[in-house]
């Protein structure tokens, strides 16, 4: 069951620098995840915010491992969107469980939080309620996470 997006402020409290990794296969729903993640940083007054597109879900990856490898000092946390559709065959399931896995150990191995909002879906009408509306706009969401996260990473010693 979905859960409706909390309509919270988030602060960003001394702006911060935000990257967003975006795929651009299923570009219709990707890209409302995008507006959606821009718009929630903007409006908690973040500092900047850094938009790289890259081909597909599995690529990724090593966009946030470059990021958090060259700028993890600077980076308040790194926002992953991508959409993944199930088809006839078990490719999906490789993709997803592979960029899951990756995108987890880069935020361990790096300390910066990596927000996982890389959706493997069922089908198209599960893509348009999760990424289309404002109700459930998973990318409104991962930004309030990586807005949360970074005020949780501050306030830790070292």
């Amino acid at each position: 069951m979905l859960t409706p997006l909390a309509k919270r402020k988030v602060n960003a409290g001394g702006g911060g620098k935000f990257a967003i990794v975006a795929s651009r296969y299923n570009a219709r729903y990707v890209d409302a995840m995008v507006r959606a993640a821009k718009g929630e940083l903007k409006r908690a007054g973040t500092g900047k915010i850094q938009i790289l597109r890259v081909p597909g879900a599995y690529e990724i990856p090593v966009v946030a491992m470059r990021l958090a490898r060259t700028q993890a000092g600077s980076l308040s946390a790194i926002v992953c969107l991508g959409v993944i559709l199930r088809g006839q065959t078990t490719h999906a399931e490789h993709i997803g469980r592979a960029v899951s896995e990756a995108l987890m150990e880069i935020q361990l191995a790096h300390e910066v939080p990596v927000i996982h909002e890389v959706l493997l879906l069922e089908n198209e009408e599960q893509a348009r309620v999760r990424c289309l509306g404002k109700k459930f706009n998973r990318g409104a969401e991962a930004a309030q996470t990586a807005l949360t996260m970074a005020k949780v990473m501050r306030g830790l010693p070292g």
